[in-house]
C-alpha cells in the first residue's frame, strides 16, 4: 500500500516543477483548441492522471482532499490542463458506477492520458438508446462538451431510453474508436481543454449489455464495483465538485502570482506612482483578491474532508442518513458555483488593474479571466438554480426533481446490487 501523503507531494512537486513548460505551451494549445499530446504524456508522467485511479489497477486512489492539491496545483500553471486533470479524476466514479467488468476494461491495460470521459449526462441528450438482446443499440447524438474523450479510452455517453411509459438516461460506454470528434470546440475560454462533440462512427451501434447502464443506478452507487476503497463510496457530488473548486482557486491564484510578478516597478497611469505594487489602491484591491481566494479554498477544502468523511462512513456500514446526503449534495453545488464566482470576481480585479497590455494574447492573466468566467458557466453552476434548491431544503422543502448527473432525489435506502 503507497503512502496516500507522500505521494500527493511527490505529485504536486511533479506538476510544480512541470508548471513553466505548461505555460508555456498555453498560447499555442489555445490556437489549437487542444492540448499537444506532449503535454498529455508529461501530465500522465507526473502523476496527474492517476491520483482517482482505483488501487487494484494500479492507480494512487488518493482521498479527495489530496486529489484537490493536484487539481488546483495543475490550474495553477494552466486552466485548460487544470480542466482536463479534473475530468479525468472526478470521472473516475463513472466506470466504477458501471460495475467491474467495465472498470476492468477502463483500467486494466496500460494507458497515457486520462482514462474515461463522459458526455451529455442531462436529460436534453440527442443521445438515444434502445434495449435488444444481449445489449443495447445507441443511435443519434451529437453528444456536446466531451471533455477529455480526445484522449480517453471511453467515454460515458448519455442516451434517452424507454422504460415502459417513462423516459430514463442510460450511461453507455463507448470505445474511442468507435466514435467521431467534430470541431466545433471555438469557444471564448478552456479553449486548449478540446471538449468537442461526438458523434458515432455509424448510424448506429451495438453496445453489450453492461456498457450500457441506468444512470440512476450509477449516480446512486447501486451497483456493487468489487473495489476495496472508501474513496468509491464517497458521494460523487462532493468528489466531482470540490475538485472543481479547487480548479478555480488555482486559476485565481497563478493570476495572483502573475499580477505580482508582472507589477514590480510599473507605474499606474493617471497617478504619480511609479511601483504599483507600492500604491495603497493595490493593496486594497489584493487584500479583497485575497480574501475571495481565500473563501473559495476553505469551502473547497471543507468540502472534500466531508466527502473523504462520508466515503468512509458509507465504507464501514455506517453511511449518513439520506436527508443529510441530500443536503450535503445540495450544499457542495451551491458552495462551487460560489467559489467558482469569487475566483472569477478575482480575477477580473487583477484583470482591471494590470492595464492595457493584459488584453494581448500572449499575457497569461486575460487567458485566466476567460478560463474562469467559462467555469461559471458550466451546465451544472447555474447559481440561482443551485441557490433555489438548497434554500429549499433549508426551509424544509423538496428540491426540484430532474433528471441527470446532479438530480437530488436520489438518496434514500436502495439495495446495492451486481452489475449484468
Amino acid at each position: 500500500m503507497i503512502d496516500k501523503a507522500a505521494r500527493t507531494a511527490a505529485v504536486v512537486d511533479n506538476v510544480r516543477a512541470l508548471a513553466p513548460v505548461l505555460r508555456e505551451r498555453a498560447l499555442a494549445a489555445e490556437r489549437a483548441g487542444r492540448h499537444a499530446d506532449a503535454t498529455i504524456a508529461d501530465l500522465d508522467a507526473a502523476g496527474a492522471f492517476n491520483i482517482g485511479s482505483p488501487a487494484e489497477f494500479g492507480g494512487d486512489e488518493l482521498t479527495v482532499r489530496q486529489q484537490l492539491d493536484v487539481v488546483t496545483e495543475v490550474a495553477k500553471a494552466d486552466g485548460s490542463c487544470g480542466w482536463t486533470v479534473w475530468v479525468a479524476a472526478s470521472t473516475n466514479w463513472l466506470p466504477a458506477g458501471c460495475g467491474p467488468r467495465v472498470i476492468e476494461e477502463v483500467y486494466g491495460d496500460r494507458w497515457v492520458g486520462p482514462r474515461v470521459a463522459g458526455s451529455s449526462h442531462f436529460p436534453a441528450t440527442k443521445g438515444r438508446a434502445r434495449r435488444v438482446d444481449g445489449g443495447w443499440v445507441v443511435t443519434g447524438g451529437p453528444w456536446t462538451f466531451g471533455s477529455d474523450a480526445l484522449w480517453a479510452p471511453y467515454t460515458n455517453l448519455g442516451c434517452m431510453a424507454n422504460d415502459g411509459d417513462d423516459k430514463v438516461l442510460v450511461g453507455v460506454q463507448v470505445a474511442r474508436d468507435q466514435l467521431g470528434f467534430i470541431d466545433d470546440w471555438q469557444v471564448a475560454g478552456m479553449r486548449a481543454t478540446g471538449s468537442v462533440s461526438l458523434k458515432l462512427l455509424a448510424d448506429e451501434l451495438f453496445v453489450p449489455a453492461h456498457r450500457g447502464v441506468d444512470f440512476r443506478d450509477v449516480t446512486g452507487a447501486r451497483i456493487a464495483s468489487g473495489l476495496a476503497g472508501s474513496l468509491w463510496r464517497a458521494p460523487s457530488l462532493g468528489w466531482a465538485f470540490s475538485l472543481m473548486a479547487g480548479m478555480s482557486v488555482g486559476i485565481a491564484e497563478g493570476a495572483l502570482e502573475r499580477f505580482l510578478d508582472r507589477s514590480a516597478g510599473r507605474p499606474i497611469r493617471g497617478t504619480t506612482y511609479k511601483n504599483q505594487l507600492e500604491a495603497p489602491l493595490t493593496h486594497l484591491m489584493l487584500a479583497e483578491v485575497h480574501s475571495k481566494i481565500r473563501s473559495a479554498t476553505l469551502i473547497a477544502r471543507a468540502n472534500a474532508d466531508e466527502t473523504d468523511r462520508l466515503g468512509a462512513l458509507a465504507a464501514a456500514g455506517t453511511p449518513a442518513d439520506p436527508e443529510y446526503m441530500q443536503k450535503f449534495s445540495a450544499r457542495v453545488l451551491v458552495e462551487t458555483a460560489y467559489a467558482a464566482k469569487w475566483c472569477a470576481e478575482a480575477i477580473e480585479l487583477l484583470q482591471r488593474n494590470s492595464g492595457s497590455t493584459a488584453i494581448m494574447e500572449s499575457e497569461p492573466i486575460q487567458r485566466a479571466w476567460r478560463d474562469a468566467r467559462v467555469v461559471t458557466l458550466h451546465g451544472a453552476l447555474n447559481l440561482e438554480a443551485l441557490s433555489e434548491n438548497y434554500g429549499r431544503l433549508m426551509a424544509g422543502i423538496q428540491p426540484h426533481n430532474f433528471a441527470g448527473i446532479t438530480t437530488l432525489d436520489r438518496f434514500g435506502p436502495t439495495p446495492v446490487r451486481q452489475a449484468a
